[in-house]
């Protein structure tokens, strides 16, 4: 055993007293006993699978310190060493949860035979046996356990040690300051720096071709030369023109109209052209007559070309699709300037590139280099800042088309004012970066200018994607053009914009070994007190719940087409025992979810047990409406399909939900009623247990009718509609006299209540007919009206207006004489204030 590990296992054993089963190992052993047997735990552990790794791991961490302290190593050495310690602590957390359930068994077990007796007590040998047995067993699982999660915690920082140390560079490399370029002293060793590296490029080419052993390479590769060199210049003079070929052949298989062929025709005219230049490049690398420095170069052309190739193809396609935003400002009148722009820009990132590229073979000076680089960041910068102009000038346009206001609906607002903002932040930025770039931060400039560049990329390529994505639904669908307005374009973009953020965060600065970290510590899960939940475990969850949740409703569908309906249970008892069988099976899929899946609750019971008060006055009316809801489902006072009448509202009883209950009115309109309502107010239950009801009929005859004829009449009425019981058979009671009539009433038990308006109908129509035929009278109310002052409603003789307008009347005809009744009420008041002894 090396010495290394020998230390591992002495700092294990010092933290053997924060284990409670070593530690209770260690009193029932004792002494130097303990320490023995607790060296002999660490050692059968790290003999065990975890043990393969021990020695290596060791090794590894040991350098891994050696190198943070020295801090001399390259980035490209740290991150190598960092994946490294990466594998590492993959493995120890798989470990470390090997055996977790075993574990789990132990404690339990432990737990069931109680604490152990105190110094002078004791107990049972068989229980004190059985208590040493388990706590060894304990121990020997728990020892690989704690190595593995030492192992992990030493992994885990010395990973965010090497984290630290890459970023603290950046920083630095970011906020250093280089001599600046716009000072003449550094242009001419500029300039001779970029002839000396030109010529060694000709110097290295030229002896290489003039060189025996590279002209008999040639000779001996011709063949495959001039094939590769054949195709390449086929591919890049006649690629675009096979691809428009190959998408009229594919139009022959259908989709015409769809765009979907347009769109894999574009990517042929991209991908046959980068193929051509591939096989180019690939001529060139094998006849050798490139040096050490062409080949270096030689290896970025393929990726130089794609970038060009895909910005011509960006361009393309939002002339097609005739996509415009805050960012992209392109329409037919802008195209051919945006278009112009693109590649410009795609251009100007192939020359940084290029010279990064040259600066990593060469290792320019700091002088040379941003005497370099400033001049591309002032070509990025102002083709950024004419494409904000195009932008501004656009928008003024469409505002001045639209009559000076801006038609757009809220979502669509909301969304321009936050593009908007982005496009002013890309205009600052490339504002500021030649600036930077000037006074020597040409770093900073640099990493300002080129992401501004490729995010526009990355945003106009997410919005061709979703375009097309939505023309093959709109196909789909046939559904044409408003698949772009529909809400599968919206999630397609969302789900692209989510996709995209890994690539906005590199763009960006990020490294890739910061999006694996923040993925395995997604994977990994988060600890709540006891209980972690992962990935793993919230999937597990989410599967096991929706199937018992799908199962659920086969059951209910089951019970409510196959089962229920060919027993003799009411339709509100079917109902109810369907609705009970949703409860039942949820709750149950939720609890087998939970204990498959893993989580411990209980640690969350505080947690639940302090928001349950604030929770209990929050939501206490849907805690009623609920349980409201449960006991009209047990109880069954209100089932489905009953009439019923509450707070003034009468209907069908249609649904009884957790929440409330659905009634359907005779006007044929949806009432939701709280289950509570029905539950804590008075209901009338119409159909309650039975359909059987009684109708009443209200009658009034004549004064000096016969009653005991009316009676007759009546009775036989009743007894002759088939939805009246003869058992109890109907009667007719004399209710008495009224004001203008003698009352009667028919009250008679339906059949089914439910037709108790349509029973009501048929018996008036049948007594009409009947006291028609029998010329019994029914009376109407009437009055007689008395005025006191009769010639308060004469005209007046000596007023010559009256005396005209009864001569403007006399050959009019005679007319009933109406009085005023205004007039009436005044006469009426003033004679109350007389004596009273008015005419009568």
């Amino acid at each position: 055993m090396t010495y290394l590990r020998t230390l591992f296992q002495v700092g294990l054993l010092g933290l053997t007293c924060l284990l409670l089963p070593i530690v209770a190992l260690a009193q029932e052993t004792g002494g130097q006993t303990r320490l023995h047997e607790a060296r002999d735990l660490v050692q059968t552990a790290a003999s065990g699978k975890l043990g393969e790794y021990y020695e290596a791991w060791q090794r590894t961490a040991d350098r891994a310190e050696r190198v943070l302290d020295a801090g001399r190593a390259s980035n490209g050495a740290l991150e190598a060493l960092r994946l490294e310690l990466t594998e590492y602590r993959q493995q120890f957390l798989d470990a470390g949860s090997q055996n977790a359930d075993r574990l789990r068994t132990l404690r339990a077990q432990i737990e069931a035979l109680g604490p152990p007796p105190e110094e002078n007590g004791s107990e049972p040998e068989n229980i004190a046996k059985l208590r040493q047995e388990l706590q060894s067993q304990l121990a020997n699982l728990s020892a690989p356990q704690v190595l593995a999660d030492l192992g992990y915690s030493r992994a885990q920082g010395l990973i965010t040690e090497i984290d630290k140390l890459i970023r603290e560079r950046a920083t630095r490399t970011l906020l250093e300051r280089a001599p600046m370029p716009v000072n003449p002293e550094h242009w001419p060793t500029a300039f001779s720096d970029t002839a000396k590296v030109l010529g060694a490029f000709w110097y290295e080419t030229a002896t290489l071709l003039s060189s025996a052993a590279t002209l008999e390479t040639i000779r001996g590769r011709l063949p495959v030369l001039l094939l590769f060199t054949a195709g390449a210049l086929l591919l890049l003079g006649r690629g675009r023109y096979w691809a428009r070929r190959a998408g009229t052949h594919l139009r022959e298989l259908g989709w015409r109209g769809t765009g979907v062929w347009r769109f894999i025709v574009s990517l042929l005219q991209v991908l046959l052209p980068y193929v051509g230049t591939v096989l180019l490049v690939r001529a060139i690398d094998m006849s050798g007559v490139l040096g050490v420095r062409g080949t270096l170069l030689l290896d970025d052309v393929p990726l130089w070309s794609f970038i060009l190739f895909a910005s011509h193809w960006l361009g393309e396609r939002l002339y097609v699709y005739q996509i415009t935003n805050e960012l992209i400002p392109f329409e037919p009148r802008f195209q051919r300037q945006v278009r112009v722009i693109l590649v410009s820009l795609a251009l100007v990132l192939v020359m940084q590139m290029m010279l990064d590229r040259l600066d990593t073979i060469e290792n320019f000076t700091d002088a040379t280099y941003a005497v370099l680089s400033w001049p591309l960041v002032i070509l990025a910068s102002l083709f950024l800042v004419r494409l904000n102009r195009i932008r501004v000038r656009q928008r003024r346009l469409e505002i001045e088309e639209n009559g000076g206001s801006e038609d757009e609906g809220a979502i669509a607002a909301g969304a321009n004012r936050a593009m908007s903002l982005l496009r002013r932040a890309v205009f600052i930025m490339a504002l500021v970066a030649p600036i930077l770039g000037a006074l020597g931060y040409i770093n900073a400039a640099i990493a300002i200018v080129y992401p501004v560049i490729l995010t526009l990329g990355l945003v106009t390529t997410l919005m061709i994607l979703q375009r097309f994505l939505s023309d093959i639904y709109g196909y789909v669908t046939r559904n044409g053009q408003g698949a772009e307005d529909s809400l599968f374009a919206v999630i397609t973009g969302f789900v692209l914009a989510l996709l995209s953020l890994p690539f906005f965060a590199l763009i960006w600065g990020a490294r890739t070994s910061d999006l694996t970290e923040l993925w395995s510590r997604f994977l990994e899960g988060y600890s709540i007190g006891d209980t972690k939940i992962s990935p793993t475990i919230f999937l597990t969850f989410v599967v096991i719940f929706v199937c018992g949740y799908v199962l659920t409703r086969l059951l209910q569908g089951s019970l409510r087409s196959s089962l229920l309906p060919k027993t003799k249970i009411d339709p509100g008892g079917q109902n109810a025992i369907v609705s009970g069988v949703g409860y039942i099976g949820i709750f149950l899929s939720a609890l087998i979810a939970v204990s498959t899946a893993g989580l411990d609750l209980s640690s969350l019971a505080i947690v639940a047990g302090a928001l349950s008060v604030g929770i209990g006055f929050g939501l206490q009316t849907i805690v009623s409406n609920f349980v409201s809801g449960i006991i009209l489902l047990i109880e069954r006072p209100v089932s489905k399909g009953d009439w019923i009448e509450v707070g003034g509202l009468m209907g069908y009883v249609r649904d009884i939900s957790v929440r409330s209950t659905r009634i359907e009115t005779f006007d044929r309109t949806d009432v939701i009623v709280p289950n509570s309502d029905l539950i804590s107010g008075t209901v009338t239950n119409y159909t309650r247990g039975n359909t059987v009801g009684r109708v009443i009929v209200p009658v009034g005859v004549a004064y000096g009718t016969d009653p005991r004829k009316v009676e007759e009449i009546l009775m036989e009425v009743a007894q002759s509609h088939p939805m009246v019981l003869m058992n109890p058979a109907p009667s007719v009671v004399f209710q008495g006299f009224g004001a203008d009539s003698l009352d009667f009433e028919i009250r008679a038990i339906l059949r089914d209540v439910n037709w108790v308006l349509s029973v009501k109908s048929d018996m008036n129509y049948e007594i009409a007919k009947r006291f028609t035929e029998e010329g019994i009278e029914i009376p109407f109310a009437q009055r007689d009206i008395w005025i006191r002052n009769p010639e308060a409603i004469q005209p007046s003789k000596e007023s010559p207006q009256a005396e005209t307008s009864i001569a403007a009347d006399a050959s009019a005809p005679a007319a009933p004489l109406k009085p005023d009744l205004d007039d009436l009420a005044q006469d009426q008041d003033a004679d109350a204030e007389g004596d009273g002894d008015g005419d009568r």
